[in-house]
């Protein structure tokens, strides 16, 4: 059933009908489309284009429609619909009569999917948000719960003392910037674009404030053309989405990294690991591991999407139409690896007592002796020398430097004094400068 045809003495190919039907992913976002066309239907009521009643009986019949989607009453007949504002109008005109048909005055479907993506954005936008926050307070909440001494790395070595509730703060930070991106974006996509028609409005004497206070929008949209063609909010997301992809597997990363054998920092839920069918004393971290994978398919979206609309003019082109296939999975990806990296990181289980040995072996304090050593007067660079003849002197002996008597540190340089045992003890030098920071949180 179709929208259009009046022009055409042919049908369409049934190829052609299954290559051009976009409404096996535009279902997804039938609340969006009948919300936006009551705003319509409503706005037109308003100004005199429908009178008051016919107005009424159109938005009761969404309404009727909409209620009926929800509770599974109705489902949507792929096969029998072109998309989903052929179904939206077509449902609606056969529970009506011909007063259905009247809802599409001033409307083209260039604006009203345009609207339909908005709101379908700005919803996953906002839940995306919620899922941020969620994540934000479980690595919070864990590191809280686990102030112990950790190494930190750099080039995946052993570098300088930190603690896993600082560590996971770090993610804390980038996840935070997560949620600001898509605030802007959503800031950025807060314009109404019904009412700009196919591409030039229409003659009819609309009123767009009213639809877009209806349908909270902060203002409509400045230029018709633009606002049919635009895609940009789209991109924007799934840029923020990628990037919440890529932070994801970083930690998932560490996550796995952290459970293997070779680490035993923590413990992964039963609940996100599995096991081999051949191997039994294996437990992998496979939720983690496909997050991690997760990240290519996100990216690959965005680029999709960007390749898309990289040379169409102006207005709306039917390539467009290909934008759910890089959307709308790209979204259900993002709701699904936020969710279980939460649920991952609120039940994993840290174990302090293998993160603390971790830090014995690796000179993690050496750092901090060349610090102490400059502030007793040497330049930097022969603090460093000093300090680095003292670690190959402690692997070359087996011992940790905090290990080395008074008197066998003063053979490197005289000016080491007894107080340089509070700059290598790992959570006395925590408290120096600002270090400080790193150190809140370590129990007493």
């Amino acid at each position: 059933m179709k929208l259009w045809g009046g022009r055409f003495n042919k049908e369409e190919d049934q190829l052609m009908q299954e290559f051009d039907n976009s409404l096996p992913l535009g279902k997804r976002y039938y609340e969006e489309d009948i919300i936006g066309s009551m705003a319509h239907a409503t706005m037109l009521g308003d100004v005199g284009i429908l009178t008051p009643d016919e107005s009424k009986k159109i938005v009761a019949g969404l309404k009727e429609i909409l209620s009926d989607l929800d509770s599974g009453k109705l489902v949507i007949d792929e096969d029998a619909f072109e998309d989903i504002h052929s179904f939206t109008e077509l449902t609606l005109t056969q529970r009506i009569g011909e007063l259905g048909k009247k809802l599409h005055t001033a409307r083209s479907r260039n604006d009203q999917v345009a609207v339909d993506t908005k709101l379908y954005c700005r919803k996953r936008g906002n839940h995306f948000i919620e899922l941020l926050d969620r994540l934000i307070q479980a690595l919070q909440e864990k590191g809280a719960e686990n102030p112990v001494l950790m190494p930190g790395y750099t080039h995946l070595q052993r570098a300088q003392v930190v603690t896993f509730q600082y560590h996971l703060g770090a993610y804390v930070e980038m996840f935070k910037r997560d949620k600001q991106r898509i605030q802007n974006a959503l800031e950025i996509m807060n314009e109404n674009p019904l009412g700009s028609g196919a591409l030039a409005g229409t003659t009819h004497q609309i009123d767009r404030n009213r639809t877009t206070e209806y349908l909270a929008f902060a203002s409509a949209s400045a230029n018709f053309m633009d606002a049919v063609s635009d895609r940009d909010y789209i991109i924007e997301l799934l840029s923020a989405c990628s990037l919440i992809a890529v932070h994801l597997s970083r930690l998932s990363e560490e996550l796995i990294l952290w459970c293997s054998q070779e680490f035993k920092f923590i413990s992964m839920d039963d609940a996100y690991a599995t096991g081999s069918s051949m191997m039994p004393q294996k437990k992998n971290p496979d939720a983690a591991e496909l997050v991690r994978g997760h990240a290519g398919l996100a990216i690959g979206s965005l680029v999709s999407m960007l390749t898309i609309m990289k040379g169409l003019p102006l207005t709306y082109n039917k390539d467009m139409q290909l934008d759910k296939e890089a959307f709308v999975s790209a979204f259900d990806r993002t709701d699904q690896t936020l969710t279980i990296m939460q649920k991952m990181i609120a039940t994993l289980k840290v174990h302090g007592e293998n993160m603390e040995k971790a830090i014995k072996s690796g000179f993690l304090n050496a750092t901090d002796l060349a610090d102490y050593l400059v502030k007793k007067g040497l330049a930097f660079r022969d603090a460093h020398d000093v300090v680095g003849r003292i670690v190959l002197y402690c692997e070359e002996n087996e011992r940790a430097i905090e290990e080395l008597s008074l008197t066998e540190l003063q053979t490197y340089s005289d000016q080491i004094k007894q107080d340089i045992y509070d700059y290598l003890d790992y959570e006395a030098s925590l408290k120096q400068g600002t270090k400080s920071e790193i150190r809140g949180g370590i129990k007493e």
